[in-house]
């Protein structure tokens, strides 16, 4: 096994990070901060000299290297499986038309850093004909791939573990955009309404058969999920379509996470998620992660609308964190009112990118601790 020399030392505790995590959560009085972040960009394992010097090449190892809290989730396989075959269909001057295991036809440069959108050129499910093979073979509820080992996963996962572990409950539109690209859904919804239902049921049977699995057999601290579909104009199915075809679904989740008392779920969706904010909250949805500023708006925002309500992981702004330390620090002091209330965990709004200098990203990583570790003044009084 690889040994990580962590380049900090954990933040001082009186609690586990699992207590700290359900308590801070919940809006209840804890000895510190929850400290986490999100990850970096791959590039940064190549161009941060304090990755490069000290071998450390993910995102986990990053997590070990600065010494933050653990957190962990578990699940099924929640969506198309068997993937397709990711191959080369033609190869063309400059670029290579590839298929992707979601099925999309693709252009990507032939030479390039890697990090680069593809161009998308056709999805293998635009028709209810695609569809009915695809799911056929491909989301099968009796796939042996969705049968977990129970007890392979219990013996990693304890009940009297120390940190906070989350259930999987995975994407009812998300994955969906990604097989269709967003092009392809927004025609499907109006020219295959019906199947596109039918693929949310699909994937929402899934998820629950993942759950079913699961539940009886964790304490769980959180659910987590991934919705990827908003962008800075917002979200990129109306909400008319969120409230009757996606919310039921997450209602049918929730009541199972809530049978099991988990009170908590994130889920994963960029951009400006406002318009359809209240769909997830009715849903059962209640903490968003990582949430992006730039996109949607400073967290304060939304925690004050949805006081007591709504909890966020995430929204330090990756802009901020770019633009040198007054920048950080002025950022950082405007999360703190909502730090000291709970329900909020400040992190890089999403994976850091390469741009922030490590100097301003270990005065960012000190200043957090600072403000919002142990030692500080928002926890000396609780």
């Amino acid at each position: 096994m690889k040994t990580i020399n962590p380049i900090v030392s954990p933040w001082k505790s009186s609690m586990t990070a699992r207590e700290r995590f359900n308590r801070q959560m919940h809006f209840q009085p804890v000895d510190r901060c929850f400290n986490m972040e999100f990850g970096y960009w791959e590039e940064n394992f190549t161009e941060w000299d304090i990755f490069r010097d000290n071998n450390i090449c993910n995102n986990d190892e990053a997590d070990i290297f600065f010494s933050f809290d653990k957190i962990k989730s578990i699940g099924g396989a929640t969506f198309m499986h068997p993937a397709f075959e990711s191959r080369i269909v033609e190869e063309r001057e400059d670029v290579n038309v590839i298929m992707n295991g979601d099925g999309l036809l693709a252009e990507v440069p032939k030479k390039g850093d890697g990090s680069s959108i593809p161009h998308y050129l056709k999805s293998s499910i635009v028709t209810p004909e695609d569809w009915k093979r695809c799911k056929e073979e491909k989301f099968r509820l009796d796939d042996p791939a969705r049968k977990l080992d129970i007890e392979k996963l219990k013996k990693a996962h304890p009940d009297d573990r120390d940190y906070p572990l989350g259930v999987n409950a995975g994407s009812m539109i998300g994955r969906i955009r990604d097989v269709l690209t967003f092009e392809g859904l927004a025609y499907a919804i109006c020219d295959y309404p019906d199947m596109v239902e039918d693929m949310v049921e699909t994937t929402c049977q899934l998820v629950e058969y993942s759950l079913d699995q699961l539940l009886p057999h964790f304490k769980f601290d959180y659910a987590c999920g991934w919705e990827d579909i908003c962008f800075k104009n917002g979200p990129i199915v109306t909400p008319d379509f969120f409230e009757y075809i996606i919310m039921p679904r997450y209602k049918r989740i929730n009541k199972k996470l809530k049978a099991h008392g988990i009170d908590i779920w994130y889920t994963d969706c960029d951009g400006d998620v406002r318009p359809i904010l209240k769909y997830f909250l009715e849903g059962g949805i209640n903490c968003l992660f990582p949430f992006e500023v730039m996109g949607c708006a400073h967290p304060g925002e939304l925690l004050d609308k949805y006081q007591g309500e709504l909890r966020i992981m995430g929204g330090f702004d990756k802009i901020q964190l770019g633009n040198g330390r007054e920048s950080i620090k002025k950022y950082m002091e405007s999360l703190a009112p909502y730090v000291e209330r709970g329900g909020y965990i400040p992190f890089c709004d999403h994976r850091c990118p390469p741009n922030v200098t490590t100097a301003d990203y270990l005065y960012y990583l000190e200043l957090k601790q600072n403000m919002f570790g142990m030692e500080s003044t928002i926890y000396k009084h609780k």
